[in-house]
């Protein structure tokens, strides 16, 4: 019988340096758009799929994230004693009851997959989503994390979330390598040439992993940059039949990028002027 999904997992450990000096003293994850963080997006992403325990892997001057999803008394009590109760209530519903947040340490810097592992002990033997907050999207419905674990849901299978690249941009990303006849992930190609490009769907930053990926992480060689990428783990379950993926619903905004977020905010105010 397969386990439910409950658990999602935010890698939130990153430097941020693209975004310096803004991001020296704040966690690039809170830079805003409009109005909301973007690590508060992806919570409510998680959220909206019926994920009850969001797990944060920080690092170094990351405690404002922790401050952010915690209460504020103080500031609910200044609000509304100025009458400005909705705001307050904004305040205070961050995070809907039966939420609850917990906060793991990645003492280095060394790769995705090794973020992936500081959770395992928090994760345990479960299979779980994992969001990547630099990735802001757009969709219907309750979200593709939500997609995502339907489609756990149906398998059992680890999921990738993909998205259409045309054309030579496909070079700048993951891109997967799929069986014609039963659309099972065959591999992740880390960048490959355009010309050699298996496919035009990439990999973002959307999955449910399945737990045994916990061995995997902990027992590969040490890849690209000394880092423990999280992608070799997800092609040795690929090469077992173990890897599915489902199409994003809607579009992506490289937030991990000044241009990316220049967009998102462009994007998100269009749509409050249109609402």
């Amino acid at each position: 019988m397969k386990s439910k999904v409950r658990k999602a997992v935010f890698p939130v450990a990153g430097l941020g340096t693209r975004f310096l000096p803004a991001t020296k003293a704040m966690p690039k994850e809170l830079l805003p758009i409009i109005d909301k963080p973007l690590i508060q997006y992806a919570a409510e992403e998680a959220i909206a799929a019926g994920l009850d325990t969001l797990i944060f892997v920080t690092g170094r001057n990351k405690r404002a994230i922790e401050d952010h999803f915690d209460s504020n008394s103080e500031l609910e009590a200044v609000l509304r004693s100025k009458g400005k109760n909705e705001m307050a209530d904004r305040v205070k519903n961050i995070l809907p009851k039966g939420v609850e947040c917990i906060f793991v340490r990645q003492p280095e810097q060394l790769g995705l997959g090794h973020a992936v592992l500081c959770a395992e002990r928090v994760v345990g033997n479960e299979p779980f989503a994992l969001l990547l907050a630099d990735d802001f999207l757009t969709y219907k419905g309750n979200g593709i994390t939500s997609d995502l674990i339907m489609g756990f849901e149906k398998t059992g299978k680890t999921q990738l979330c993909a998205m259409q690249v045309n054309g030579p941009e496909i070079s700048k990303y993951g891109v997967l390598a799929l069986n014609n006849e039963t659309d099972l992930v065959t591999g992740l190609i880390e960048k490959p040439n355009f010309e050699n490009a298996p496919s035009n769907l990439a990999s973002i930053g959307r999955y449910v992993l399945t737990p045994d990926i916990f061995d995997i992480l902990r027992n590969q060689p040490i890849g690209v940059a000394g880092e423990i990428q999280l992608a070799d783990s997800i092609n040795v379950q690929a090469i077992n039949n173990r890897v599915e993926a489902v199409l994003l619903n809607g579009m992506r905004f490289d937030c991990g990028s000044i241009e990316g977020y220049i967009a998102a905010i462009k994007y998100a105010s269009s749509k409050l002027k249109s609402d």
